[in-house]
C-alpha cells in the first residue's frame, strides 16, 4: 500500500517551512489562470477575511480551505507539484504583490507581515535571513516560454517592459486589487495578508512516487485537466533533447504537434496527443513482431526500457509525419490523395470501430516515400481489403477485441512487406450470409451506418461527400408511419433495405412523411414552401423513381445491398472456398 503524508497546513506553515522546495516539473502544462479565476480567488479570500467588510467581526479561529497540493519528492529532494500548480503559483504572485506594497510601511504590523511573507517566498540562511537569490518555488515547464519571467518577478518584483505574460497580467491584477483595498481600508490593511497566511488552509499530500501522486490527482481532481500520458512523455523527450542541447528545437516541434493533433483528433478519452501516441504505438508493436491481443496501457508501453523509443532520433519526425497524414485525411486533401482514395477514407470514417485507423497508421509509416506519399494503386487495394474484412467481421464476430487477432497479424505482415490478405480468416459464405440476413441493423449500431455509407459509394455517380457534413440514417418507410398505419413487420423496418444515408438537415424534414412526400424532400422539391437543395446521395435518384416503397421494395433492396457486399467480399478474396 502506498504511503502518504497528509496534514493540512496554513499557507504560512507550508511555505515558511525550511524544507519547502517546490518544483513545477517539465511535463506540467504552462500557467493558465486568467483574470476571471484570479478575481474569484480574491473575492473568496476577501469575503472570508472581512465578513460584511468589517475586520473586527472576523473569528480568528475560522479557516478557509483553498484546496490540495499533491507532490512527491524527486531524486533531488524537491517536491514536484502534480496537482495545485495553478493555485500555488497564484498564491506566490499574491504574496509578492503584498510584499512590494509593504516596502515603505513602517508600522509594526506591516513590518511583521512583510517579514512573514519573506519566509514564504525565499529560502533562509542559518540565522533565518531571507536569501533573495533562492526561491522556494522553481519551474521547469518545457512548453512555458514565460517561466523565467515568473521566477525573476518573484525574485525582484520587476516587470520586463512590454511583457504580456499571464504571470505579469495576474501580478498586476493583484497589485490593482491591493491598491483599491488600501485606499478603502487603509487602517487595517495588514490584516488581509496576515489572515491569508494564518487562516487560509491548504492540504499538502505527499506521495512516495510520481505514479502514486498521479493516481491521487486523478481521484481528487474533478474540475481541472489531469496530466495526460503525453504530458509525461513530453518530459522524457525534454530530458533527452536537453542532453543534446536541442531543447528549443524540441519545444517548437512539440507545440506544432499539439496544434496539428488538436485540429484532427477528438478522442473520447485522453488528449489529442495521446491519440497520436496510440496510433504510433501500433506501428512500434508491429515492428517488434508483437501479436499479443493484450495491449498494454499507453504509458506502460512507452516506459519500457527507460523510454527507449523517445531516445531515438527518428521518433519525433515519425510522429509528425503521422500527424500530418491524419490531418490530410481529415481535411480531404485532394493534393495528397486521389478522389478514389478519399472516397475509401470517407467510408472508413464510419467504420464500426477504430481498428482501421491503427492498421492504416502502420501501413502509412511503413510504405510512405520520402515525400510522405503512398503509391495510389496499392493504397486503394489496402483500403478496400480492410474495409471489406472489418465490416464483415463486425457482423460475424462482433466486438473490437475479436478483431485484434486478425488485424495484429496483418500489421506485422505490413511491416514485413507482405500484402494484407486476411488469408487465415476468410469467411464461410453461407454462414456469413446467414449472419447478415438475421442481424438487427438498428440505427444505434455502428455497423449499420458503416454498411449504408459503403453502399452509397457503390453507385458510380456518387461524388465525394464533405466529411464535415452531418449525415444520418433515414428510414425510407417511416417508423412513425408504421406505428400509425401498421402493415410492415419490424424485421423489414430495421433491415438495410429500409435505410439510406442522408444529409441530417434533409432527414429531419423527411423523417415522418409518406413516401410520396419524402421523394419531394429528397429531391429538393419541398411539399411546403420553397425548394431546397437536393440530396447529394446518388442512390436517391433511383429511390425517387419508385412509385411506392413498402415491404416488397424493402426486401428487394435489402437483397441487392447484401448481394453487392458479398460480391465485394468475393472480389477481395475473403470468401473461403467450399470444402
Amino acid at each position: 500500500m502506498s504511503k502518504l503524508n497528509v496534514d493540512q497546513k496554513t499557507i504560512f506553515d507550508l511555505l515558511s517551512d525550511k524544507k519547502a522546495d517546490f518544483l513545477i516539473p517539465d511535463y506540467q502544462r504552462p500557467y493558465a489562470w486568467d483574470e476571471e479565476q484570479c478575481q474569484t480567488l480574491w473575492d473568496d479570500i476577501f469575503l472570508f477575511s472581512f465578513p460584511n467588510n468589517d475586520y473586527e467581526t472576523f473569528d480568528e479561529n475560522e479557516e478557509y480551505f483553498l484546496g490540495s497540493i499533491v507532490t512527491y519528492k524527486n531524486e533531488k529532494g524537491k517536491s514536484e507539484v502534480i496537482d495545485g500548480q495553478q493555485r500555488l503559483t497564484t498564491l506566490m504572485l499574491i504574496l509578492r504583490a503584498f510584499y512590494d506594497k509593504f516596502a515603505n510601511m513602517q508600522d509594526t504590523n506591516s513590518k511583521l507581515t512583510r517579514s512573514r511573507i519573506e519566509h514564504c517566498i525565499w529560502k533562509t540562511d542559518t540565522f533565518g535571513t531571507a536569501d533573495k537569490s533562492k526561491l522556494k518555488i522553481d519551474s521547469e515547464v518545457a512548453t512555458d516560454n514565460d517561466k523565467q519571467e515568473f521566477l525573476e518577478l518573484l525574485c525582484t518584483g520587476e516587470i520586463k517592459s512590454g511583457s504580456k505574460s499571464q504571470y505579469v497580467n495576474n501580478y498586476q491584477f493583484f497589485q490593482r486589487k491591493i491598491d483599491d483595498f488600501l485606499q478603502e481600508f487603509a487602517s487595517y490593511f495588514p490584516y488581509l495578508p496576515a489572515r491569508i497566511l494564518r487562516n487560509c488552509i491548504l492540504l499538502p499530500i505527499e506521495a512516495e512516487s510520481q505514479d502514486t501522486a498521479l493516481r491521487i490527482f486523478s481521484t481528487l481532481n474533478d474540475r481541472g485537466l489531469p496530466l495526460s500520458d503525453a504530458d509525461i512523455f513530453k518530459a522524457q523527450f525534454y530530458k533527452y533533447y536537453g542532453g543534446l542541447d536541442k531543447k528549443d528545437e524540441f519545444i517548437a516541434e512539440w507545440k506544432e504537434l499539439e496544434e496539428i493533433t488538436s485540429s484532427v483528433f477528438y478522442p473520447n478519452t485522453g488528449t489529442p496527443m495521446d491519440e497520436l501516441f496510440t496510433r504510433y504505438m501500433y506501428f512500434l508493436r508491429a515492428k517488434e513482431g508483437n501479436k499479443s491481443t493484450t495491449t498494454e496501457s499507453l504509458r506502460k508501453f512507452y516506459e519500457r526500457n527507460k523510454y527507449q523509443y523517445f531516445k531515438q532520433p527518428n521518433t519525433i519526425s515519425e510522429l509528425k509525419a503521422l500527424a500530418l497524414f491524419w490531418k490530410s485525411v481529415s481535411r480531404q486533401d485532394k493534393k495528397r490523395f486521389s478522389n478514389d482514395i478519399l472516397k475509401n477514407l470517407f467510408v472508413l470514417k464510419y467504420a464500426p470501430n477504430g481498428m482501421w485507423q491503427h492498421i492504416t497508421s502502420v501501413y502509412f509509416l511503413q510504405n510512405r516515400n520520402n515525400d510522405g506519399l503512398l503509391e495510389e494503386t496499392k493504397f486503394i487495394q489496402f483500403l478496400d481489403k480492410i474495409t471489406a474484412f472489418i465490416f464483415a467481421y463486425a457482423v460475424t464476430n462482433p466486438g473490437v477485441n475479436a478483431l485484434r487477432t486478425p488485424v495484429y497479424d496483418e500489421m506485422i505482415n505490413v511491416i514485413n512487406g507482405i500484402d494484407v490478405t486476411f488469408s487465415k480468416y476468410k469467411f464461410s459464405e453461407s454462414k456469413a450470409r446467414s449472419f447478415f440476413e438475421n442481424y438487427a441493423f438498428t440505427n444505434q449500431r455502428d455497423i449499420t451506418r458503416s454498411m449504408m455509407t459503403w453502399y452509397a459509394y457503390t453507385f458510380s455517380k456518387q461524388q465525394l461527400l464533405d466529411s464535415n457534413e452531418i449525415f444520418h440514417l433515414e428510414h425510407i418507410y417511416s417508423k412513425k408511419r408504421q406505428e400509425m398505419e401498421g402493415g410492415l413487420a419490424k424485421i423489414h423496418l430495421e433491415s438495410l433495405g429500409n435505410k439510406v444515408l442522408l444529409e441530417g438537415s434533409i432527414n429531419i424534414k423527411a423523417s415522418d412523411y409518406r413516401f410520396e412526400d419524402k421523394k419531394k424532400i429528397y429531391s429538393g422539391k419541398q411539399h411546403h414552401g420553397k425548394n431546397k437543395d437536393a440530396s447529394q446521395i446518388s442512390e436517391i435518384a433511383d429511390i425517387i423513381r419508385y412509385t411506392k416503397f413498402d415491404q416488397q421494395q424493402i426486401v428487394d433492396r435489402n437483397k441487392t445491398i447484401l448481394d453487392k457486399f458479398f460480391n465485394f467480399l468475393h472480389s477481395e478474396n475473403l470468401i473461403a472456398i467450399a470444402d
